[in-house]
């Protein structure tokens, strides 16, 4: 079974960063088109921000421009999420996923929580 896991989250000031790493098997790693996802209490997840395998193309919702930066590094099988200037309502639970374009298949990890909070 493919895992993505997750980590990087904790509690952080207002203001503070966060790095969030997403790590996959490293024989397919390389071909998924991987997105980082929050789902905060009470809501639906939402797409933060994602990043294709090939040309590393980004895309960032809205309140993650400016602020947040995915990117990768296929030869340690890994994504990252850098979380600059964190607002009490970024806090959520964190999740990575992964698309393999070969085969359709979608994979989650387990989530990371992050507090935004003082």
């Amino acid at each position: 079974q493919v895992q993505l896991v997750e980590s990087g989250g904790g509690l952080v000031q207002p203001g503070g960063s966060l790095r969030l790493s997403c790590a996959g098997p490293v024989s397919s790693f390389s071909f998924y088109d991987v997105s980082w996802y929050r789902q905060a209490p009470g809501k639906e997840r939402e797409l933060v921000a994602a990043i294709t395998s090939i040309g590393f193309q980004t895309n960032y919702t809205d309140s993650a421009k400016g602020r947040f930066t995915i990117s990768r590094d296929n030869a340690k099988s890994t994504v990252f999420l850098e979380m600059n200037s964190l607002k009490p309502e970024d806090t959520a639970v964190y999740y990575c996923s992964g698309l393999d374009w070969r085969t359709g298949r979608r994979y989650w990890g387990q989530g990371t929580q992050v507090t935004a909070s003082s």
